[in-house]
């Protein structure tokens, strides 16, 4: 996004970790921010917003992107249910309640948020609510192209395959299951970080000027040849 000359502003609740990429992206040239920002916390994203307006004026895009991981050793846990649901789909439900008539005032932008292939399809492996979680998204997306297309919004989602594994994942870091789950992408291989950035990107650029209520899978082909293995 900086490379196209955005002001970035990055939300999390983790601060430094927020600090050390805006000033990665400071360092390249680009211009960054930071807010605090729990995104299962509705006053911290009115605060949020209110952050980006006072310091830029404006806001023309979202990306909603916050997640945890869906692999844990218990998948049915139901406080980890409880904890999914909040972080993935209240937290992207929030941004966009929050966002959305913001950019409508800027006279329009983009929306757009993180998915998965877990939100398509289900597995034994992986929690329920991971799975109800990113799905969703991808719902609440698709309401959100519909009703906010009247104020030039477009809403998208990114559906992410298997990636390097996530800080809070223990399963898909495990060196004899990572390359079973890679058997099912008919690429061969983890897609890169870089890779979905450049899809979200598109997506929120004029060049997807007429994309609205899409889902754009950034999975190596995973989800157009196979799915997901049912056992390993």
């Amino acid at each position: 996004m900086a490379k196209e000359g955005a002001n970035v502003v990055i939300g999390d609740i983790l601060d430094e970790e927020a600090s050390r990429v805006a000033q990665s992206i400071v360092s390249d040239g680009g211009s960054a921010s930071t807010v605090h920002l729990d995104v299962r916390n509705e006053p911290e994203w009115i605060d949020a917003v209110k952050s980006v307006v006072s310091t830029y004026s404006k806001l023309n895009g979202l990306v909603s992107n916050a997640g945890i991981s869906g692999m844990i050793p218990d998948v049915m846990d139901t406080d980890y249910f409880d904890r999914l649901m909040s972080i993935h789909a209240r937290g992207t439900f929030l941004g966009i309640k929050h966002a959305a008539p913001v950019i409508a005032q800027a006279g329009g932008g983009s929306i757009v948020a993180t998915s998965s292939i877990a939100g398509k399809i289900g597995a034994d492996y992986v929690h329920m609510g991971y799975n109800a979680a990113k799905a969703a998204i991808l719902l609440l997306v698709k309401s959100a192209a519909g009703r906010y297309a009247k104020d030039n919004i477009r809403s998208n989602a990114v559906i992410p395959g298997w990636m390097p594994p996530m800080r809070t994942s223990v399963a898909s870091a495990d060196p004899e299951l990572r390359p079973k789950l890679l058997q099912s992408v008919p690429l061969g291989r983890t897609g890169l970080f870089p890779e979905v950035a450049e899809a979200i990107v598109f997506l929120s650029t004029d060049a997807a000027s007429y994309i609205n209520g899409a889902e754009l899978p950034v999975d190596g082909g995973f989800l157009a040849y196979r799915g997901f293995p049912q056992q390993l």
